[in-house]
């Protein structure tokens, strides 16, 4: 997972990136889910929080991801929405415990 504090205001436009890139994901071996959620807007620090959520079959192929053609290309013109963000994303990775 990737946390996001985007500045109030740039909410639309965050989705509108994400919404609209290729990121090829469906190919990369070892995929299986993701998800871009929305959660509370913090009024009085000015930011919406987001969290980019991916899972993959195991840690090995989500490394794999991160340092592949297709990740460089889906993230290629991150800089280029650096006013909407409130600092850099922050990443949490996690492992199944259990599960459906």
């Amino acid at each position: 997972m990737n946390r996001f504090k985007i500045v109030i205001g740039h909410e639309d436009a965050f989705e509108n990136v994400w919404k609209g890139r290729d990121s090829s994901l469906a190919e990369v071996p070892g995929f299986k889910e993701f998800r871009l959620l929305r959660g509370e807007t913090v009024a009085d620090e000015g930011y919406t929080l987001f969290v980019s959520s991916s899972i993959w079959e195991n840690r090995d192929a989500f490394v794999a991801w991160t340092k592949s053609e297709n990740f460089r290309a889906a993230h290629k013109n991150a800089a280029e929405n650096r006013a909407m963000y409130l600092g850099p994303p922050k990443f949490e990775g996690f492992s199944a415990v259990e599960g459906a």
